[in-house]
């Protein structure tokens, strides 16, 4: 299996102009929401969510990430805790108070913010990383997570 610095390093090739970086600060974290979104919208078996609210995919789909990144690396992972539980929140909150349905938020935002990172691409010159590896698309906010431990000097 791959180390963290690994899978860092790698996707960090396709990810050198200024403009592409700004670009994934600003949609990656937006497509993780929607993502987390997409799933907690979908109906959730046997009649549990309604005993427990935080039953749903979204959820599941948080604690399988975490356990992927505490494979990668615990740093990293505890790190990325508290952002993926307040996405879980927020979510939470929207779907409670939003006057239209969630995935249809979720939905508009996944979109802009795709187009946000295919022209990142497009300026960069280079294809996203996940062409080569699905992978990929888990190690985007790890690694921007991972520029913020380097600039605080923290080790990963």
């Amino acid at each position: 299996m791959r180390t963290a610095s690994q899978w860092l390093d790698d996707y960090g090739e396709s990810h050198r102009n200024h403009t592409n970086k700004t670009l994934h600060w600003i949609c990656v974290p937006v497509i993780v929401w929607c993502v987390i979104g997409f799933l907690w919208s979908l109906p959730f078996p046997g009649g549990i969510r309604g005993a427990f609210p935080a039953a749903n995919w979204g959820t599941i789909a948080v604690l399988a990430a975490v356990i992927y990144y505490s494979l990668l690396s615990i740093p990293l992972t505890l790190g990325a805790l508290p952002w993926l539980l307040a996405f879980l929140w927020s979510i939470d909150r929207l779907d409670r108070t939003a006057g239209v349905p969630l995935w249809s938020i979720c939905a508009f935002l996944f979109v802009i913010a795709w187009i946000g990172q295919f022209i990142g691409h497009a300026i960069e010159g280079k294809r996203p990383s996940f062409f080569k590896d699905v992978q990929f698309l888990m190690i985007g906010p790890l690694w921007l997570l991972a520029d913020v431990y380097r600039r605080l000097g923290i080790r990963y």
